[in-house]
């Protein structure tokens, strides 16, 4: 059963007003920069009084000052008339075609830090404009991709029909804590032996089909959703994985981490790839978060 929509009795330019007297600290003064009258603005806290269990401002000779209730009520006008004007702002950006909001399939073998400054100078150009980040992993990247999930999509795959330059190259290693029996005190280990080993694998996100990239068919499995919880994992002993390098370059700096000496040479360089769902429908905020996110990405 719906419920009906209580209509606030306090109205915006009540809210406004109160703000300003506040901020300009009398009642003429937010007269003046209302371009109202001082009478006009009386009856405007007037009104917004009537409304409320008690006064929001005092005044103290010439200047209004906020009662206790007027204190715990300020922050909330002040929320209330920037979310009006936002609110404004998308209305308008959306008549003039740009969007609302910008979708990005992020495969997890790039964390979304790489993408902070680009995000950054995004904003000074589309304020209005929200981004949406879907972490993915396998072939749930291409779903979101083919099923057009998101708006830009960055893979290690290229669908049939998809063309794009590569962004950069991924290098996935082989990794355990120290003390781990695949590195302590091992020159040399074979694939062989690192089957007889836990592994820890990323679980596809993916609805369609499910891809075990990287599993060596390991007698024991632990399947996780993200590479962080990998380098827990990893890092407790229970377990050796193949992770990408820039998720676990501080870890093997540090020494919390150690490569496996591999026999064979089974490391592994995955490239990405970053992609427009639809090119003709691509709107300007799209199109410049592309060219900034490629900017930004994009190996020399």
């Amino acid at each position: 059963m719906a419920t009906s929509l209580k209509i606030p009795r306090i109205s915006l330019e009540q809210w406004l007003t109160f703000k300003t007297v506040v901020d300009r600290g009398s009642y003429a003064a937010a007269a003046e920069a209302l371009n109202k009258s001082q009478s006009s603005v009386s009856y405007a806290i007037g009104q917004l009084n009537k409304h409320l269990p008690a006064p929001v401002l005092s005044l103290s000779g010439r200047r209004a000052e906020l009662t206790e209730t007027g204190q715990a009520l300020y922050y909330h006008a002040e929320q209330l008339l920037n979310q009006a004007c936002q609110a404004e702002t998308v209305a308008s950006s959306m008549a003039s075609g740009v969007e609302a909001e910008v979708t990005l399939a992020l495969d997890s073998l790039l964390g979304v830090e790489d993408l902070i400054c680009a995000f950054e100078e995004f904003s000074r150009s589309f304020a209005s404009t929200r981004i949406r980040v879907l972490e993915t992993t396998l072939s749930g990247t291409t779903e979101a991709l083919l099923e057009r999930q998101a708006d830009i999509v960055i893979s290690a795959t290229l669908p049939p029909g998809f063309s794009s330059p590569m962004l950069r190259r991924i290098e996935m290693i082989p990794v355990a804590a120290p003390a781990h029996p695949l590195v302590k005190d091992r020159d040399q280990v074979s694939e062989l032996e690192l089957r007889s080993h836990r592994q820890v694998v990323l679980r596809d996100t993916g609805s369609h089909r499910e891809v075990d990239s990287g599993w060596l068919q390991a007698q024991q499995r632990w399947t996780v959703s993200h590479f962080s919880s990998s380098i827990r994992i990893v890092r407790s002993g229970l377990a050796f994985a193949f992770l990408p390098h820039n998720w676990v370059s501080e870890e093997l700096a540090s020494g919390h981490l150690a490569r496996i000496p591999l026999t064979e040479d089974l490391r592994r360089s995955l490239p990405l790839y970053m992609l427009l769902s639809d090119r003709q429908a691509a709107g300007p905020a799209t199109r410049e978060l592309y060219a900034l996110l490629k900017e930004s990405l994009q190996e020399s």
